[in-house]
């Protein structure tokens, strides 16, 4: 009864089931296939956000999972409530018991996933590899029943499958979740690579009930790894607005609770930034708390969320010909009403001097810069928290003269509704923005206003699609756009320069 509506070759919590007997089915698989199935019917705990693997190295990576109640979120829950227009100037943000029906609790509401308490233990194996495993790691409600394992000692340009198991806290086995990531190869190696990025992603503006149809679409390109620039999840959006920690929690495990998101995050690992609204609110810098929410609490749980290592801002090499930048644009920046000169940053002193070293040594072919926010645009005149915009221009302008003195360099940006391809007019740095996860969410931008830098515009939703291989013996990087079905949009070709 629980097969009957599956399509072949589909999954379950990135478990692929089995062809039909007429393109060689194996019985003993399928006899396991059920038993997984019937235990998970039968488990006390359950792992209903699935698993994401973060910050894959050459020699390790980095594994994240979540405890529930069920191994659902909750559909047939009550909705928010969603409040009439307010006058921002005399009230504040909406506390979680405005937005609650009367009665009602978190766990009551549409999407909820409470977690539950109990241990998770993570084994993994290479190609002609000895399995390996942890000891069982407990979770409990301080941490929202997540966990964080980094696994070492791994092979560069290998392939690794994950088991993740449960348990509750009598020991009873609850659901088991497999998973599967490549390693980056060694930094002499040339092996061909491939990666998505995506930005602006959000629960209530989702295209398919089941997630966002990018991650199927992303899926099907069989990645080495993925990006999130940020803007993963909105906190000031209803439905609720994320007003405290309880709630902000609430919107990560309902959005992870999706299936086309956990199903794609247990087969490709990832790296994610963060951006303003799942850090806080809107334009956020340090020390703005939205409602009861605080900005450290919003720092605390983007580390708690996702898989990341000690700093936000990271390089991670791939290979001989490709090395990438991810920023953090969030927790160092100067406000953006502060006049602009030498001493406003978005990236921090600390972060950019990091930033101008490493690139500067770095020997990979290709080097790119995957920034929140745009740094080349253009961008509308009336937003100011980015380096295309005179708010920040005396770093924009410092940050594209060095890239624009590096060769074979270019920048990935998020946080701009729509895509495009842009050439800084002073400099001839260029800019590749990947644009919002759906179409429901472009927008911002007038499609027909195409400015001299723009070298291919798209207002509409999808992801960005980057391959560094090597054609003739000519190291190129192609970048290409596509919708949210996967259709390509537009190719922009780039071979290295000598």
């Amino acid at each position: 009864q629980r097969l009957k509506d599956l399509h072949p070759q589909s999954s379950i919590r990135g478990m692929r089931l089995f062809p039909t007997v007429g393109v060689g089915l194996n019985l003993h698989a399928l006899a396991l296939c059920f038993t997984v199935l019937a235990s998970t019917a039968t488990a006390e705990v359950h792992q209903a956000n699935g698993i994401k693997i973060g910050e894959v190295d050459q020699t390790s990576a980095l594994i994240w999972t979540r405890l529930t109640e069920n191994a659902q979120p909750n559909h047939n829950g009550a909705d928010f409530i969603r409040p009439a227009k307010r006058d921002k100037k005399n009230r504040g943000p909406l506390s979680m018991a405005e937005q609650l029906p009367e009665g009602k609790t978190l766990a009551d509401m549409r999407g909820a996933v409470p977690g539950a308490a109990g241990s998770v233990r993570i084994s993994w194996t290479g190609i002609n590899d000895q399995k390996t495993s942890t000891e069982w790691i407990p979770v409990n409600a301080d941490k929202d029943y997540t966990a964080q394992y980094c696994i070492k000692d791994l092979k560069p340009g290998g392939t690794y499958t994950l088991t993740v198991e449960s348990r509750d806290t009598d020991g009873q086995a609850g659901q088991g979740i497999q998973g599967k990531f490549r390693t980056a190869p060694a930094a002499a190696q040339e092996a061909p690579v491939s990666f998505v990025v995506v930005s602006c992603q959000e629960y209530s503006r989702r295209d398919s009930p089941e997630g966002h149809k990018i991650y199927p679409s992303m899926l099907a390109l069989d990645p080495d790894f993925f990006v999130h620039t940020g803007d993963i999840e909105y906190y000031d959006k209803p439905d609720p607005f994320a007003t405290n920690r309880e709630l902000a929690r609430f919107k990560w495990n309902r959005l992870y609770g999706l299936p086309k998101l956990s199903e794609f995050h247990s087969q490709v690992s990832s790296y994610f930034i963060k951006d303003d609204h799942d850090t806080t609110m809107n334009d956020a810098s340090p020390g703005m708390n939205y409602g009861e929410l605080t900005w450290q609490q919003g720092l605390d749980l983007f580390r708690e969320q996702f898989p990341i290592k000690k700093d936000n801002y990271r390089t991670i090499r791939w290979g001989k010909d490709l090395q990438i930048w991810l920023v953090e644009g969030r927790d160092f920046r100067s406000p953006n009403t502060m006049p602009d000169g030498p001493e406003k940053s978005i990236w921090g002193k600390e972060q950019k001097e990091w930033f101008l070293r490493t690139f500067k040594e770095s020997d990979a072919t290709f080097r790119l810069l995957i920034s929140p926010t745009t740094i080349v645009g253009p961008d509308r005149g009336s937003k100011g928290d980015n380096h295309a915009n005179k708010a920040f221009t005396h770093e924009g302008d410092e940050i594209r003269k060095f890239i624009a003195s590096q060769k074979n360099a270019y920048i990935v940006c998020g946080d701009r509704h729509w895509q495009h391809v842009s050439i800084d007019g002073k400099t001839g740095v260029k800019e590749f923005s990947c644009g919002a996860t759906s179409d429901k969410h472009a927008g911002g931008w007038k499609p027909d206003n195409i400015l001299p830098e723009h070298q291919y515009l798209k207002v509409k939703g999808g992801f960005l699609g980057i391959t560094v291989s090597r054609e003739k013996g000519t190291p190129t990087l192609k970048a290409t756009h596509y919708s949210v079905d996967g259709k390509v949009y537009n190719v922009d070709i780039n071979p290295a320069v000598q």
